[in-house]
């Protein structure tokens, strides 16, 4: 029983990566079918939104006394703003003008970048004389190598022929700003959207890096995620109501397209969070870090069956040069969290090991004896001696 709990996590995180893979290839599949991208993130997050504030409400009623306070109305506006907002709307201007295993790859790209911009902040501690240090030195220096690769040096195609999506010029917002200088199907698009895709993973590191604060002043984890979804709904609909002015663009028109949208913010949005949760909680989140490889590997392969995307030789080794830099970053993360439960059980023992007992003897004596006792020892003697 106790081998079957170990493995829930592993199954979970696999099942998650599948569950990421089909968002990422239905998603692209309503884009290329002319789906604005933006109408589709507002109808994500709304999803999102009516589906976790009524646990978060009832929740709240079982354990009251939260309170959204102006601090944290500011973190959660703020991370809304950068990290769903910004992010989910570049990203997915990013996917439609590359291809979905193009935006999985650069995925891997996010621990890399999180340090990075953690170590220019000052809470990443940066010692060159740590080996766990100069791990995610290289390892991020292999990780922009990899997105560079990817953006610059396609190479010789390996398989499937080009294709094109028709209405790309229509609903592509950067390509209608940029359309005097690109064509269709121009290296130009493709070069366009990795840099969106490098983007949307510094807006979500940022993310990363403003839930230490956020979550502080707003620990309700919960009631936090529906709070980020209700603010990005707003404010995806604003960005949109700006930069799509047909109001024809927010007509659905298909069911393929309904059921893409309700799988993307039910199980892709709310579903996910609980998921991840649990997996980080029992694991941690270098545990959950390690898996995102493989929804690259899984959406790379389901890509090129169905939605016949190419893929180039420069493309595929700048991919694993990605992975093999998350990986690379991973392990000195592992070995830093290694160092500090190390430290934080020895520093433990060292205050619980001795310990200073006062005896206070009357009628026997007239002076306190102060003793200190070893509590490693045993305390009381066996039989024997």
């Amino acid at each position: 029983m106790g081998r079957w709990e170990d493995y829930k996590p592993v199954m979970a995180m696999i099942g998650l990566q599948f569950t990421y893979a089909a968002v990422a290839l239905s998603s692209r599949s309503v884009l290329l079918q002319g789906m604005s991208p933006r109408v589709f993130v507002v109808y994500r997050q709304a999803i999102a939104t009516l589906v976790l504030a009524p646990i978060a409400y009832f929740s709240q009623r079982k354990k009251p006394g939260t309170a959204l306070g102006m601090r944290s109305f500011s973190l959660i506006f703020t991370a809304s703003l950068i990290g769903v907002t910004l992010n989910q709307n570049i990203y997915f201007e990013g996917l439609y003008l590359t291809s979905s295993s193009i935006a999985s790859a650069m995925g891997n790209l996010l621990p890399a970048i999180t340090f990075l911009l953690a170590a220019l902040i000052g809470l990443e501690k940066v010692d060159i004389r740590s080996l766990s240090t100069l791990a995610k030195i290289v390892g991020t220096v292999i990780c922009v190598s990899g997105a560079f690769c990817i953006a610059f040096m396609k190479g010789p195609k390996l398989l499937n022929t080009e294709f094109t999506p028709q209405q790309q010029d229509q609903n592509s917002i950067i390509f209608h700003y940029f359309n005097s200088s690109m064509t269709v199907g121009s290296p130009n698009n493709w070069m366009l959207g990795c840099f969106l895709l490098l983007g949307s993973c510094v807006c979500w590191s940022f993310w990363l890096i403003l839930q230490v604060p956020m979550s502080a002043s707003y620990p309700n984890h919960l009631c936090l995620s529906a709070w980020m979804c209700f603010f990005a709904t707003l404010q995806s609909a604003v960005v949109t109501y700006f930069l799509e002015p047909n109001p024809n663009s927010w007509r659905l028109h298909s069911s393929f397209e309904l059921i893409c949208a309700l799988y993307s913010g039910v199980i892709g949005s709310a579903f996910s969070f609980f998921v991840q949760a649990w997996c980080i909680s029992l694991r941690g989140p270098l545990f959950s870090a390690m898996f995102n490889p493989l929804c690259t590997v899984i959406v790379t392969i389901l890509a090129c069956l169905f939605l016949h995307e190419e893929l180039y030789t420069g493309s595929l080794a700048g991919a694993i040069a990605v992975v093999a830099g998350l990986y690379i970053v991973l392990w000195g993360k592992a070995k830093d969290f290694k160092k500090m439960q190390t430290t934080t059980y020895s520093s433990n023992n060292d205050d619980d090991s001795k310990k200073v007992v006062k005896i206070v003897i009357p009628e026997s004596f007239d002076e306190e004896i102060v003793c200190r006792i070893d509590l490693q020892q045993p305390l009381l003697q066996s039989e024997h001696d």
